[in-house]
């Protein structure tokens, strides 16, 4: 055999790509779990340990207080409530709608109901910073400011326009024989949907319960603007306004923020299969 057949050879048999590519996705994932691990590292130490700028060493010992005292705060619980109060029934509000906006534009379309579309998509990308003090005081007539109604009108209304999207896509991949059999069947169409077109949909709904709820839970913007007192703060709200006796507690926080991120990683937990499914949905063709 030749050098040249040798060398290219060796070539094909040495490829460091894939040594390469496993170096940086560990890279890349270490940096992603360091604020994490930090967090988790202040959440077992007491603020004495943190002030003395041993947040990144292991604990000498578990130090659990810090979870002890959040759990057994009435405030917390409050948190907590308010928080699920609103990622509840905005979430599924919000995917209600955006399943019959999307099953209508995809199987029932109209003259004008592309323009339609359009115009509830682009919501998508309508900063909320720009109708801040417009929605503020909207509410503020209504005398809803301080109580949870807005957080859940806004977060309903905002999430209308990628539920829209992602439900009229999905269905539109659905054939529409489904549809026209079982109206001859003699269902009506909202038989069709909830006995046909919603049984299907399933991952695409789970992909949406998770990033709605996901989202709504982590909000910390329209807490902010619309609520005033302690007894109507959200989670994330109240995890700034969580204080020590004379400084900032860190560690208290810490146990906080992993308490508070627990609700999301279950959901995601649960819808876990069908999420998977619908994220690679269309990825690969039959």
């Amino acid at each position: 055999m030749s050098s040249v057949a040798l060398a290219r050879a060796d070539e094909r048999e040495f490829n460091p790509w894939p040594a390469v590519i496993f170096v940086g996705l560990v890279v890349l994932a270490v940096l992603f779990l360091a604020p994490t691990i930090g967090v988790l590292l202040s959440s077992l130490k007491t603020t004495k340990e943190i002030s003395l700028g041993e947040l990144w060493s292991l604990p000498h010992s578990l130090y659990l207080d810090n979870y002890v005292k959040i759990l057994s705060d009435p405030a917390v619980h409050t948190y907590l409530i308010n928080t699920a109060l609103v990622a509840a029934p905005a979430t599924a509000a919000s995917i209600a709608l955006g399943i019959l906006a999307g099953y209508v534009f995809s199987k029932l379309p109209f003259p004008g109901s592309d323009l339609l579309f359009l115009a509830i998509v682009s919501g998508m990308f309508f900063p909320p910073q720009v109708i801040l003090i417009p929605l503020f005081r909207l509410f503020n007539g209504l005398g809803l400011i301080d109580t949870l109604w807005p957080m859940i009108f806004v977060h309903t209304a905002m999430g209308i326009p990628i539920c829209t999207l992602l439900m009229r896509n999905f269905f539109a991949t659905v054939p529409s024989a489904l549809r026209e059999a079982a109206i001859l069947e003699g269902a009506n169409e909202w038989q069709v949907i909830t006995k046909v077109a919603l049984p299907l949909s399933l991952p695409a709904v789970a992909v949406l319960a998770t990033l709605q709820f996901t989202w709504i839970w982590n909000d910390f913007l329209w807490p902010l603007i619309f609520t005033h007192s302690d007894a109507m703060r959200t989670i994330m709200l109240g995890l700034v306004f969580l204080k020590g006796q004379y400084s900032v507690a860190w560690g208290v926080q810490g146990a906080l923020s992993l308490v508070a991120s627990l609700p999301t990683l279950l959901v995601f937990l649960f819808f876990q299969r069908y999420f998977i499914k619908g994220m690679t949905m269309g990825a690969v063709k039959g």
